[in-house]
């Protein structure tokens, strides 16, 4: 299990109540994205308009919007993948679900590498 259910369900109601939230994408993450669309207007700033929690495979995905005008293309990104104002009131949540997922990730990508021959 990489997400606490109950940390990742709480955390997507809180996220429900203040949509739309003000977010930085990450410079990875605006990189894919650039090479993915050639049409958007991709852009550090964006908005979460909504918030799923795909199980735990996917954790929390946001559909980000970069451009108000566009819509033709949805952008799904997970939570991992943004910055937010830490003055937000859902701001700690963020950070904590953020930190928690990571962590879990790492570890379990550390556990399935083959290990070294002597």
């Amino acid at each position: 299990m990489i997400d606490n259910q109950d940390q990742a369900e709480r955390l997507l109601s809180r996220l429900t109540e203040v949509m739309p939230l003000s977010a930085l994408a990450s410079p990875p993450l605006i990189a894919n994205l650039r090479g993915r669309s050639s049409i958007a207007k991709i852009t550090p700033e964006c908005k979460v308009a909504k918030a799923f929690y795909t199980g735990d495979e996917g954790g929390v995905v946001c559909q980000v919007i970069f451009d108000e005008d566009e819509t033709e293309q949805v952008f799904l990104v997970s939570i991992t993948h943004l910055a937010f104002d830490c003055r937000l009131p859902v701001a700690r949540e963020i950070a904590a679900y953020q930190k928690h997922r990571i962590k879990r990730i790492c570890r379990q990508n550390a556990g399935d590498a083959p290990a070294a021959y002597h």
